[in-house]
């Protein structure tokens, strides 16, 4: 798949992984540069604060990207899946990593040295407009996410994340929409801009109305309609 094959009017969305964006030869040239690596459930790929020698393709499985501050406050930035890339903005600033990259389930990714990487993207400038524009799209994603957030209480921001990781990560059964992503309630509460305690009142909550099923790291969203009422997605 390249870029032209993909859906959508206004360029490309954010969700769209790097590799899927570019042709099959800069595909196959870039990861025939690295080396695979295998990694399993829990495991970290990527460590915060640490520094950067390589950046990660990841070719099966799905990782959660996780920041957390000084104070101990943790959020969830992201999700990463089969095609993405991940690790890059240390390797081209040279700055420490921002944030700490973890498997959910068993991981496959190539590993590709920082300078074999940059000097790649130096003689290839289709790749280097493509990661530009992958770029681009999540910084207008999390822009877009940061206005919508503004607008809305702690309620409506809890209700709209797991509306957003249903549609992306998720088992849909005939017992409800079972999340793949074993979240904590302080990702959670980090991920919404609000504390641990408030995020177990409105889980306890929605539990109460038998809109959501919770269990250790586990969510099984019962009642999506209320979910979207919640959070004003049927205004």
């Amino acid at each position: 798949m390249t870029a032209a094959d993909l859906p959508g009017e206004n360029g490309l969305d954010d969700r769209v992984p790097f590799l899927a964006r570019l042709e099959r030869e800069d595909r196959e040239a870039l990861l025939g540069l690295g080396r695979e690596l295998r990694f399993r459930t829990r495991d970290v790929l990527l460590h915060q604060h640490e520094p950067s020698s390589y950046v990660l393709f990841v070719t099966h499985g799905w990782t959660k990207v996780t920041a957390a501050a000084v104070n101990g406050y943790e959020a969830l930035l992201a999700l990463r899946g089969p095609g993405d890339i991940v690790g890059e903005s240390a390797a081209l600033t040279g700055r420490p990593r921002s944030a700490t990259v973890t498997a959910l389930e068993p991981v496959r990714a190539v590993a590709v040295d920082r300078d074999r990487f940059t000097v790649f993207l130096t003689d290839s400038p289709a790749v280097s407009y493509a990661l530009l524009g992958l770029t681009s799209d999540r910084m207008r994603a999390a822009d877009q996410r940061r206005i919508e957030f503004a607008s809305m209480h702690v309620r409506e921001r809890l209700a709209a994340l797991l509306l957003e990781l249903a549609h992306t990560n998720a088992r849909y059964t005939e017992a409800g929409v079972e999340l793949l992503v074993p979240l904590s309630k302080q990702e959670l509460a980090g991920s919404v801009g609000a504390s641990r305690e408030m995020v177990q009142r409105l889980l306890k909550d929605l539990r109460d109305r038998g809109v959501v099923v919770t269990g250790r790291r586990t969510l099984r969203i019962v009642r999506m309609d209320v979910l979207r009422r919640i959070a004003r997605a049927e205004t």
